[in-house]
């Protein structure tokens, strides 16, 4: 009897559609290769409609709050269902950055100077000299954020921003240069490094998921030490938080000053057509079909 998955997606984050679309191909794949899927649009009855279902493994195709946070995560423990991806605390810790960043530092990795201050006082003086970045706490896929630079005057508190929707933002000295990427699968590091080149603005929520606007180099043209230090402190990285499964390390790279810095690991990294793992597997010889099925073994082994 073929392994019934559930695969969960959309949710209600800010990242809905691209939850929708991950799901949908991660489902087609699993169906593909002989496995009973049952596709959820997850709302707030999620619980009580896997209750019902008793799949035998959930593919967690969320992206977000909510759904890569450790909230679905607990859900899933408390049903015992076994699941793809990282646990309840990497999951909710790798999603608060200033947490995520603390875990960094205490495990000797380079990470970019920050501040988290209230919204109401961010533009009552700079937290920290300009240019910096500022970014959600807990939101992923460059949701919400903003570059302030030297002499800008066009953002204020009434326009459009993190701080608008957020009590409390991060602050953090922005790495000028280049944007690399780097996932683990199973635990090792992908051979294939990713350099991302968006030929407008910087590598924003658009830049990632709309065709044409970013160039993927892969792999990356680094010299042959900086880039098996991006794949070390990927794997670091991954451990320190102890995640599991599939996750992905993005990186900031100043040339000029010779800064490699760790951003954020991605511990539902998107499985769209776009996408940087399918990508980075696929440079290894591992198809989007073999990536999904081994998501799914892997997690079934945890039951």
């Amino acid at each position: 009897m073929s392994r019934h998955v559930a695969v969960i997606k959309g949710g209600w984050s800010a990242e809905r559609e691209v939850s929708l679309v991950s799901g949908g191909a991660a489902g087609k794949a699993l169906a593909g290769r002989g496995y009973r899927v049952t596709e959820i649009d997850a709302g707030h009855d999620l619980s009580q409609r896997l209750t019902e279902l008793r799949p035998d493994v959930v593919f967690n195709a969320l992206h977000g709050r909510w759904g890569e946070d450790g909230c679905v995560q607990g859900i899933l423990e408390v049903l015992e269902l076994p699941y793809t991806h990282s646990g309840v605390m990497a999951s909710a810790v790798a999603m608060n950055k200033p947490m995520a960043k603390r875990v960094f530092r205490d495990a000797g990795l380079p990470v970019a100077e920050d501040r988290v201050v209230a919204s109401a006082d961010l533009f009552k003086a700079d937290p920290l000299p300009r240019p910096f970045v500022v970014k959600p706490l807990d939101e992923g896929s460059s949701v919400g954020v903003v570059i302030l630079k030297p002499g800008d005057n066009t953002f204020t508190p009434e326009t459009d921003g993190p701080w608008r929707q957020n009590p409390e933002v991060m602050v953090e000295r922005y790495i000028p240069g280049r944007e690399l990427t780097c996932a683990v699968i199973g635990g090792k590091a992908t051979q294939g490094v990713t350099e991302l080149r968006p030929k407008r603005g910087f590598y924003d929520y658009e830049a990632k998921y709309s065709d044409g606007v970013t160039e993927h180099l892969i792999p990356a043209p680094l010299p042959e030490a900086l880039y098996g230090k991006v794949r070390d402190l990927a794997l670091a990285a991954h451990e320190a938080l102890g995640c599991r499964g599939v996750t992905r390390t993005d990186f900031r790279y100043d040339e000029t000053a010779g800064e490699l810095v760790v951003l954020e690991v991605n511990t539902q990294p998107g499985m769209t057509p776009l996408s940087l793992v399918p990508e980075m597997a696929a440079f290894e010889g591992i198809s989007f079909d073999d990536l999904v099925v081994w998501m799914v073994e892997d997690a079934s082994c945890r039951r």
